[in-house]
């Protein structure tokens, strides 16, 4: 019997198979596959992530305009050391490759080199609250996101639909649009009086931002977390010690 049905099953000519059907999704089941509980932690990490974002921005805004207090590498200092010590003490307790003694022997000017433009785009940002507005700043800082965008498409070989690069187009259109607001207008707002100069550093500060980004989800993708974090916690904080 076993015979016979191989014998039927290849007597089947390959003209008869049909073509497997294409499932078309309606818009709620793909509304129904973006509900899930791994995209509502995604945006609830992001939003919490930005209100924290948007305090340290307020409080920067607020030590500027009232009591002439700026410390753009001391308010970085902290958050450096922390990092050191949450994530750097697992990598010396680790052996083989993940051993920090190995991770610095091996790779620790590229992390010196990340760590130096993260502690730099730190800086300009919180520098440029002298110069310009809160508001500004805010929205400039969105540069991000077409750097981000060039750099993973020639580094990481990231491929983007037309929809991204609308995205980006109306980005940079308001960016130059705000810039030539903030030029002619002379607004009277809560920061310093010339805007340009804060501008300008606000997007360099937020182009340094964008290369950090890409620098840490190539070391995501081909090491550790915990390694990236760690280095960078490291040697940013030796940078900003310097750099007091």
């Amino acid at each position: 019997m076993a015979a016979v049905e191989e014998r039927r099953e290849e007597d089947v000519p390959v003209e008869n198979i049909g073509p497997v059907a294409k499932v078309q999704l309606t818009w709620r089941d793909r509304l129904r596959s973006l509900c899930t509980w791994k995209t509502l932690k995604m945006v609830l990490l992001g939003q919490s992530l930005s209100v924290l974002i948007c305090g340290t921005s307020v409080t920067s805004t607020l030590l500027e305009a009232k009591y002439k207090v700026s410390t753009p590498t001391a308010q970085s200092f902290l958050n450096y050391i922390l990092l050191a010590l949450v994530f750097s003490i697992p990598l010396v307790r680790r052996g083989g490759d993940d051993n920090i003694k190995v991770i610095l022997k091996r790779r620790w000017w590229k992390y010196a080199i990340v760590a130096l433009i993260d502690v730099e785009a730190n800086y300009l940002v919180v520098k440029a609250y002298q110069y310009t507005t809160l508001t500004s700043i805010q929205l400039l800082d969105c540069v991000t996101i077409p750097v981000v965008l060039v750099l993973s498409w020639i580094f990481l070989h990231s491929r983007f639909k037309w929809v991204h690069y609308g995205g980006i187009a109306v980005c940079l259109l308001g960016v130059g649009s705000l810039v030539g607001a903030d030029l002619l207008s002379g607004r009277d707002h809560v920061g310093g009086d010339d805007k340009l100069l804060g501008d300008m550093l606000c997007l360099l500060g937020a182009a340094l931002y964008g290369v950090s980004n890409v620098a840490e989800e190539y070391v995501v993708r081909h090491f550790t977390r915990v390694e990236f974090l760690g280095m960078l916690g490291l040697f940013g904080s030796v940078i900003c010690g310097l750099q007091l």
